[in-house]
């Protein structure tokens, strides 16, 4: 069976409608950003019933510590790298909050998820353990005047690459790939895509690419911009906005660690979203990382940690081919 049909099979196991993903967020996201293009009869429920939304620790654990550190030479060789192992610490900026991609388990106080997975490994490679870094949260407004104060040393944080941001801040990557979608409230029947937001208030978060998607495709929504997610789907949940736009990764988690609470209007949308490491502008840190990732892709660990992070969480049997490293 080919990818595609798998897909359509999973949907059809969740209750969702055939027609949520355009050509290039099924090969890209292969299941994250799933969803009805009709609405769901039973608001979303099924979903997690057939999923399981709990990460396999142990197997995340195992993989991370499968990481072998850079020798001596590579580490030397690189002003970014070496001022980290100087340091003995990994200046971290990211988030805890996205149950896909990085999510603190507040049992054990260690994150889990793809971005983590990332991170994690990296810092792995540069000290020798996971375990070394100072973390930072961030939110989708501070992502770039932390790195420009130089108050860490990297941004994972689902963090789109665009032109505007390169011109203050360097991208490594990109590691992932994906669009933007339409989060309503489960019973909400009039919202079933880009059309449907012709007049309607629209949640978004700053500093995302929400704003400037949802001017373009959809220019008569009123938009009403919020710091974070959790923000924006309080006020989805509490009637002040009537949809919520934001890459489609991130509504799927919500989808998901929320059963019976939204469901995804309409189709992905707008342009191809990769997701990118943020770095000090004009960093070497970006040549490391990228060659870091070039072998995290080619040793498997790309593949096996979207199985553990995305694929066994949202039911999905295909892993993607991971985006091409400093596309």
């Amino acid at each position: 069976m080919n990818k595609k049909n798998l897909m359509l099979d999973r949907r059809q196991a969740l209750g969702l409608g055939a027609g949520m993903f355009g050509a290039s967020a099924l090969a890209t996201l292969a299941g994250c950003s799933d969803g009805p293009s009709e609405p769901a009869s039973n608001g979303g429920s099924d979903a997690t019933q057939t999923s399981s939304t709990d990460i396999d620790k142990d197997a995340f654990d195992k993989l991370v510590a499968t990481v072998e550190p850079a020798d001596d030479a590579t580490i030397e060789a690189n002003a970014w790298a070496k001022a980290i192992k100087e340091a003995g610490t990994f200046r971290l900026g990211a988030t805890r909050t996205s149950v896909l991609f990085s999510q603190l388990d507040e049992t054990t106080g260690k994150v889990y998820g793809f971005d983590a997975a990332i991170y994690l490994s990296l810092i792995r490679y540069i000290l020798g353990d996971e375990t070394k870094y100072d973390y930072t949260q961030m939110t989708s407004d501070t992502r770039e005047s932390v790195l420009q104060n130089d108050n860490v040393d990297a941004v994972f944080a689902t963090y789109s690459i665009n032109e505007k941001r390169k011109e203050v801040i360097s991208f490594a990557g990109p590691y992932f790939t994906t669009q933007q979608g339409i989060l309503v409230a489960a019973d909400n029947q009039d919202i079933n895509g880009l059309d449907d937001l012709k007049g309607k208030k629209v949640a978004v978060q700053s500093g995302s690419t929400g704003p400037q998607v949802v001017e373009e495709f959809a220019p008569e929504a009123e938009l009403q911009e919020f710091s974070k997610d959790d923000e924006c789907r309080a006020a989805l949940e509490q009637g002040r906005v009537d949809a919520y736009v934001v890459d489609m990764t991130l509504h799927m988690g919500n989808v998901v660690k929320n059963p019976g609470k939204y469901r995804i209007a309409g189709d992905a949308f707008g342009p191809e979203d990769k997701y990118g490491i943020g770095l000090k502008l004009g960093s070497d840190g970006v040549d490391f990382v990228n060659a870091f990732l070039e072998k995290f892709e080619k040793d498997g660990k790309w593949a096996d940690f979207y199985k553990i992070c995305i694929a066994d969480r949202t039911g999905v049997s295909t892993v993607p081919e991971p985006p091409a490293i400093g596309a």
